[in-house]
């Protein structure tokens, strides 16, 4: 069945309530493990099929927010979804309480338990009407960002497809482009500072009511820390002040010699090669990835061609189509589904690998019958695809013809300039939630702060908007889903350590280490399935660093001569 006749309908929850209670009678009341793994499987179906319509009206919406009918039933999503978390919570509740406990655990995943301890932590009654309003406002600002069209060299575009502009060759069509897109958020501004202050306040209540010293601990919490804590992530981040930002600056000092720039403003960043930054060459993007995935193994040969025959691409920018990109997997189709907005830049190639990874280490998961594991915790989840991203390097010819170098460059410095940005989004909401009762000119002040230690190549000088810290407005994850950003970073680093053994020392154990990894989804913690795919821990940081100095090495052997 193909995604767009897969039919969706909205649940009669006082019909699934009465089911879900009547199975987890029969699990808590079970005489037998037999029984209790019965009632369980059975629980496990019912958790699928609501799922399953969730996630269609979240995609459905999110492909048209001008949909009447969908954005009703994200509306209806939004407030009842607490509200079935809730519920399910009583599973959780009776699955750590099970008198089968020691049979249960030998048979389903540790992480299982884990997640159930957290979301039991997480949820209860008195958080579920401000968990029904912080949907309801994350839900404003993704319709307010989707809202955009904006007027530029006589078209009308969305903020994805303005973005397209940024890496013109022209300095005067990149800086008034910016300026373009800086006016929108500017416009908007007292709506964007409303929104979040609204969500800085309710996600402070939740984490109040449930006895949690502040939202950053209960925000760890929710992203399902298992194997390590903040006092690392503070770690982490410091480590990549004292040691990537400094590469990065040699990069960056490069890019400006490079494009023959005096001064050198935000608005030049973009753009890498003076001659143009690698632009992805026709308009079948997608029947390249599939004879690329056909090339790469049997399995995603297979996976590709499913993704393509039952429509499970939506990849074009329109206006009213959510920004940004994402997979999410569709339980009851046993499929995932790949959401983007291409724009014509090499930005579309990253999110074409970068979410496919993402959809194929869900599909290798599927065999996992509990909705909540298929995908494993963000921090491991991001390492499938940004790994990915530098598996189909070898590829990169068929979509770059004849500047393959240029793209692979561009990627790779942008992989060590993506590390900086990340850990500043994760300071940055730390000390935003660690001080709940700042203004907006506050948070703002402390951004631009902030971006200044671990981005100083940020050159505000044309720009007061940016000056003032208002950068992490377009930043949707701040808004949406808070304390995921540093999870980039993390993976990031694995990622790197699949590009250095598949390209620098071509190691031929690399791909059956990938496949590992996405087989146990989220049956593993996030450390666990580092050393499964025999890979060095983020935290490790001597080999951190010298898997650093291999990247920036490898990038300084590339002599300008080959950039042309």
């Amino acid at each position: 069945m193909s995604f767009s006749t897969y039919p969706y309908q909205r649940p009669e929850l006082e019909q699934y309530e009465k089911a879900f209670r009547q199975a987890l009678q029969l699990f808590a009341t079970a005489s037998n493990y037999s029984e209790a793994k019965k009632a369980l499987n059975q629980l496990n179906q019912l958790r699928s099929e609501i799922a399953t319509n969730a996630k269609l009206a979240y995609i459905r919406h999110s492909i048209n927010t001008n949909d009447s009918f969908y954005r009703a039933e994200n509306d209806f999503w939004d407030h009842h979804q607490p509200l079935i978390d809730q519920l399910h919570n009583e599973f959780y509740e009776k699955l750590l309480d099970s008198a089968f406990e020691v049979e249960l655990k030998q048979e389903f995943p540790e992480t299982l338990f884990l997640y159930a301890e957290d979301q039991l932590r997480l949820l209860n009654d008195a958080v579920v009407s401000l968990k029904q309003q912080e949907n309801e406002t994350i839900s404003q600002y993704t319709q307010l960002i989707a809202s955009a069209q904006l007027e530029f060299q006589g078209q009308t575009l969305t903020l994805s497809e303005l973005a397209a502009f940024f890496t013109a060759t022209e300095r005067s069509v990149r800086k008034a482009s910016h300026k373009v897109y800086e006016a929108f958020f500017v416009a908007h501004e007292k709506e964007f500072d409303a929104i979040f202050d609204r969500l800085v306040q309710l996600r402070h209540q939740q984490a109040q009511q449930l006895d949690f010293e502040n939202y950053v601990e209960y925000g760890d919490r929710l992203m399902n820390r298992w194997s390590y804590d903040r006092k690392q992530l503070q770690s982490f981040r410091q480590f990549i002040i004292e040691v990537v930002v400094p590469i990065n600056q040699k990069l960056y000092q490069r890019q400006k010699d490079r494009l023959q720039l005096k001064d050198f403003y935000h608005y030049d960043l973009p753009l890498v090669f003076p001659t143009g930054n690698a632009q992805p060459k026709g308009d079948d993007l997608v029947q390249k990835a599939q004879q690329m995935y056909h090339e790469l193994s049997p399995e995603t040969g297979d996976f590709f061609e499913q993704m393509i025959d039952q429509e499970l691409l939506d990849l074009s920018s329109r206006p009213g189509k959510q920004s940004g990109g994402y997979c999410e997997f569709i339980d009851g189709l046993q499929m995932p589904f790949i959401f983007a907005n291409f724009n014509g830049t090499s930005d579309d190639v990253d999110v074409l690998t970068h979410e496919t990874g993402h959809a194929f280490q869900s599909y290798l998961s599927r065999w996992i019958v509990e909705t909540e594991l298929v995908f494993p915790t963000s921090d491991t989840a991001e390492i499938h695809s940004m790994s990915m991203e530098f598996l189909t390097w070898p590829w990169m010819e068929k979509f770059f013809p004849h500047e393959r170098v240029k793209y692979q460059f561009a990627h790779l410095s942008g992989a060590l300039q993506l590390l900086p940005y990340g850990a500043l989004v994760d300071h940055f909401q730390e000390e935003v939630y660690l001080h709940p009762s700042w203004t907006p000119e506050e948070r703002k002040q402390c951004w631009r702060k902030l971006e200044q230690s671990y981005c100083p190549e940020r050159n505000y000088q044309e720009s007061d908007a940016l000056a003032r810290g208002l950068y992490w407005y377009r930043q949707g994850h701040i808004f949406e889903v808070p304390f995921y950003y540093i999870d980039y970073t993390l993976a990031q680093v694995c990622a790197l350590q699949f590009w250095q053994r598949r390209i620098v020392t071509e190691d031929p154990t690399v791909w059956e280490d990938y496949l590992a990894i996405c087989r146990i989804g989220g049956t593993k913690t996030f450390l666990e399935t580092v050393s499964y795919g025999h890979l060095a821990s983020p935290f490790d940081y001597d080999k951190m660093t010298e898997l650093l100095n291999i990247a920036s090495d490898y990038l300084a052997d590339i002599s300008e001569v080959e950039l042309k």
